[in-house]
């Protein structure tokens, strides 16, 4: 069993593995001095991938590949430090076990400028899912935050102006916590809301919403 750890062939694996339980060390003793690195690795995620995620961002925007790969792979979902343990331990752990089981039916290992990138590769589905499974299980911080589509359907009152199509007027919504948006408002037919007016919200437009007479 050591010689597995040690072998040359293996070596990635090794250090992966060490790395692991110097992250958590590290970690616990900043804790205990009641510090944490998280702040501190949140600086290396793409903002984009941070974007992706909050509430007044569509998902489906447009990103790059890297950015598509990392929100596939659940980071950002979960807090870097344990998403690099959980891809630490699942990359190291892989790599053992199939050095393990080549060993045994052939009595030699991988090489291994093989079976580390393909380790790498062939893990990647295995550390989504198991970040995938941490994300639900990870206390979420409580928010009032809302997406603008969770406005649809709601009244609103026009507050300056008045809002012809294509020319929207300044409106305010109350949402289901009770915080007020202001918003920019235009009908939906060839109308005109006039000031003091209330309207039901009915769709989202590039720079505000649609609506109709309440």
């Amino acid at each position: 069993m050591w010689e597995l750890f040690t072998h040359s062939s293996n070596l990635l694996f090794s250090v992966s593995l060490c790395l692991m339980f110097l992250l958590g060390i590290v970690e616990s003793l900043l804790l205990i001095i009641g510090s944490t690195s998280q702040g501190f690795l949140d600086q290396f995620i793409p903002d984009q991938l941070l974007e992706t995620h909050h509430a007044d961002v569509d998902i489906h925007t447009d990103h790059n590949l890297l950015v598509q790969l990392l929100d596939w792979l659940y980071l950002g979902r979960v807090p870097v430090l344990v998403w690099l343990i959980i891809f630490l331990t699942v990359y190291a752990l892989f790599g053992f076990i199939v050095q393990s089981i080549f060993f045994n039916f052939t009595g030699n290992y991988f090489s291994i400028w093989l079976i580390a990138p393909a380790s790498l590769f062939l893990s990647m589905p295995i550390v989504r899912a198991c970040a995938a499974l941490v994300a639900k299980i990870l206390p979420k911080d409580e928010t009032t935050a809302i997406h603008s589509d969770e406005l649809i359907g709601r009244t609103a009152q026009i507050i300056l102006g008045e809002a012809k199509q294509n020319y929207p007027a300044q409106a305010k919504v109350t949402d289901q916590f009770g915080q007020t948006h202001y918003i920019l408002v235009e009908p939906e037919l060839n109308e005109i809301f006039q000031q003091g007016q209330s309207v039901i919200l009915t769709q989202r437009t590039k720079v505000g919403f649609q609506a109709t007479p309440l």
